[in-house]
């Protein structure tokens, strides 16, 4: 947190940059170091608080801002007199220390559901192979499943022209919208399986129609156990769906994810892979058109696909609800 202290530092009352304050005689030794290309030194309670600035919220220290950049945190530290001057390098390169970026942000849902680590555990047991402390059987599946919805097929203004050397590929910024579909899908965690099917829009009985799709085809009709993952969404929430299903297919077991944790769902790292290869330049001619890429596409993917290697476990969960209630706790405190 500190450098080797300069010749002229001595014992004494410090002044806000850390010199001392209480000798003159050092002036001249201090000019001396700075010719040379010494860098005045800062004590290492300076370094801290410093730190401890970034890492606080603006407005709750009445800043008109919602970030902080280098600038700014060098005019507050200015202000609040922690130094007599210091120069934006070195409160970057303090910051940089302990990879501390107060000018990034990145969005976060806190978990708010009181049971979310039993219902993610479970997950995360079926995951690595397990249900109720038990080894799920070879005959078992596990089906994760949801929706992407309102995904528009936008036709442009201008066609499309394709990448050429030392040119990339140039897409008309203006569009005309033709409508758009959700596209429902269901993920085989074990065997690397997709269905999906469009909707105009997402319903109860667009999604049983899912469900029916695949429990119509083998090993699922005839497995033992099927369990389905799921979110909250209303066209799948709650208890009164769960009877459903399980009145129309008895070896189905429904898991509904915790609130806002629908991270904990495979299905969504296919849709990450479908925006990126199908939807990303978004270029269609209609409708029918983008529906056609997309059920080609999950034919196109299955034919290399491979389970997911899920590597998040119960012990991760501990351990990230842990750091999650520190960090409340001691944000209270303060």
């Amino acid at each position: 947190m500190t450098r080797s202290a300069v010749a002229w530092t001595r014992r004494g009352r410090s002044s806000a940059s850390g010199a001392s304050g209480s000798s003159k005689s050092g002036l001249p030794a201090l000019r001396s170091c700075l010719a040379g290309g010494a860098l005045p030194d800062f004590p290492p309670s300076v370094v801290a608080a410093v730190k401890a600035l970034a890492c606080e919220l603006p407005h709750e220290h009445g800043l008109p801002l919602s970030r902080l950049s280098t600038s700014e945190i060098r005019r507050e530290v200015l202000q609040r007199g922690l130094v007599a001057s210091i120069g934006e390098t070195t409160l970057w390169r303090w910051l940089s220390d302990d990879a501390i970026r107060p000018w990034y942000h990145r969005s976060w849902i806190f978990p708010r559901d009181p049971h979310f680590a039993e219902k993610a555990g479970l997950i995360l047991d079926l995951y690595e192979g397990r249900w109720r402390n038990r080894r799920l059987s070879p005959a078992d599946c596990i089906i994760s499943a949801d929706e992407k919805t309102s995904i528009q097929a936008r036709k442009r203004r201008h066609r499309t022209l394709a990448p050429a050397p030392a040119q990339a590929a140039r897409v008309e910024h203006e569009y005309k919208r033709l409508g758009a579909w959700a596209y429902l899908a269901a993920w085989d965690v074990r065997r690397a399986k997709i269905y999906g099917r469009c909707e105009r829009k997402p319903t109860i009985a667009a999604f049983e129609r899912l469900v029916a799709a695949v429990m119509a085809d083998e090993p699922y009709r005839s497995a033992p156990r099927v369990f389905w993952i799921f979110d909250n969404c209303s066209i799948h929430r709650g208890q009164a769906c769960a009877d459903r299903l399980r009145k129309r297919w008895p070896n189905i077991i429904p898991i509904h994810t915790p609130i806002h944790a629908s991270w904990l769902n495979q299905v969504e790292i296919y849709f990450s892979i479908v925006q990126r290869k199908v939807l990303t330049p978004n270029d269609f001619d209609s409708l029918a058109e983008l529906e056609d890429r997309l059920l080609r596409f999950q034919e196109h993917y299955e034919s290399v696909a491979r389970p997911f290697e899920w590597k998040f476990t119960r012990a991760d969960l501990a351990e990230l609800l842990g750091r999650l209630n520190a960090h409340d706790v001691m944000r209270q405190a303060a």
